[in-house]
């Protein structure tokens, strides 16, 4: 007799097979808590690359400019120029050229080297010496360290005529330069060469003043809110990006362009420009003379009204009849007002020579024509 096989529980069989089903899947799919950590740990990861990457963006542009800008100060120094010591450590920057007498010195424009005047210094040494200076804290010339003292921030502050005077007067005896001499200054140059003539009269036989910055300009208040506003915020941004390599960087890719361009600026002025669009202790110093140069105007305004000019010095302003197309419409009529009225007012005896299709920036755009007019009026 055979024996009947049980019945199998169809119901435990299908609560077995989805028990197994769902182990299956339970293995299949990772844990909620464990993806939320991965995602996390992708995150930190994203984060802390991008982290590195802001990093190296931070440190390594500014310390390769560093290091590049310790070479080429060595290498870029102009041939024929020379630090001279004016005491307490102090070194100004000075190259001259050619031969004879009278000497012409000259004195750039607010927060420029003496590169500006290349060109009309070299037509000008076929005729006699001519000599231009970097100021302190400009091109190749250095501040005084910080434990050093020359005694005169007593009285002038740094960066403004008072002081660059004093420190002009030291470098002219101990470069050994014959006087008396032909002064010849652009803007902030001409600042310091009519205070320059005023005090040091018997040395100064024939004073130019080239597009000169009015002393009465920082009355108006127009003038004011585009210098503080505009101007001084842009060297500052300058300063910065030469601080943090981002300047070298645009000079490099091509997006910044040097002041002195044109078939005659040689290859070594060109780098000379970067080097300097680079430096961060030179755009410091043109921070500082645009920062001050209110001061600056004041003391020249002063020194004018209480220590006139010698009757044995002959004047000659040489301005342009273009219009600063970078400053608007009435702030260029406003200085050509005051730079005219004031002059004529100081200088009753000065010649006055306004040249065609110029503007302010004529000593490095239009040298010729600046020269033409020196050697014309008798400065050569």
């Amino acid at each position: 007799m055979q024996r009947r096989k049980p019945k199998e529980d169809k119901a435990g069989d299908r609560a077995g097979n989805k028990a197994g089903d769902w182990h299956r899947r339970a293995q299949q799919k990772p844990d909620s808590s464990d993806a939320a950590a991965d995602t996390q740990k992708s995150w930190y990861s994203h984060v802390l690359s991008v982290g590195k990457f802001v990093l190296l963006l931070i440190f390594i542009p500014p310390f390769l400019n560093y290091a590049s800008l310790q070479r080429e100060g060595l290498l870029l120094q102009p041939e024929g120029g020379h630090l001279i010591d004016i005491g307490l450590g102090q070194k100004l920057y000075i190259n001259c050229k050619g031969a004879g007498q009278p000497v012409v010195l000259l004195d750039a424009p607010t927060g420029m080297s003496s590169d500006v005047w290349f060109q009309i210094q070299e037509d000008l040494s076929h005729l006699t010496k001519v000599c231009a200076y970097d100021r302190v804290g400009l091109g190749f010339s250095k501040r005084a360290p910080q434990n050093e003292t020359t005694g005169m921030e007593k009285i002038w502050r740094e960066s403004t005529t008072g002081r660059m005077v004093d420190d002009l007067h030291r470098l002219t005896k101990e470069a050994s330069l014959q006087k008396p001499f032909i002064i010849v200054g652009s803007e902030l140059g001409a600042l310091n060469v009519r205070f320059y003539s005023h005090i040091h009269d018997w040395e100064v036989s024939d004073l130019v003043l080239i597009d000169p910055i009015p002393e009465d300009i920082f009355k108006e208040e127009m003038w004011q809110d585009y210098w503080y506003k505009d101007v001084v915020p842009r060297l500052q941004a300058m300063q910065f990006s030469a601080a943090t390599g981002l300047s070298r960087l645009l000079l490099i890719a091509g997006w910044m362009q040097q002041p002195l361009v044109g078939l005659n600026v040689s290859e070594d002025l060109i780098r000379r420009q970067k080097y300097l669009l680079s430096n961060p202790a030179h755009q410091s110093g043109a921070v500082d003379e645009h920062f001050f140069l209110n001061e600056s105007a004041f003391q020249v305004r002063e020194i004018s009204k209480y220590k006139p000019l010698s009757s044995a010095t002959s004047v000659t302003v040489i301005t342009g009849d273009k219009y600063d197309e970078l400053l608007p419409t009435q702030i260029n009529e406003m200085v050509a007002r005051l730079q005219e009225h004031r002059l004529v007012q100081i200088y009753p005896q000065a010649q006055f020579f306004k040249i065609a299709g110029v503007d302010r920036r004529m000593i490095y755009r239009n040298p010729l024509d600046v020269t033409k007019h020196l050697v014309d009026s008798g400065h050569d």
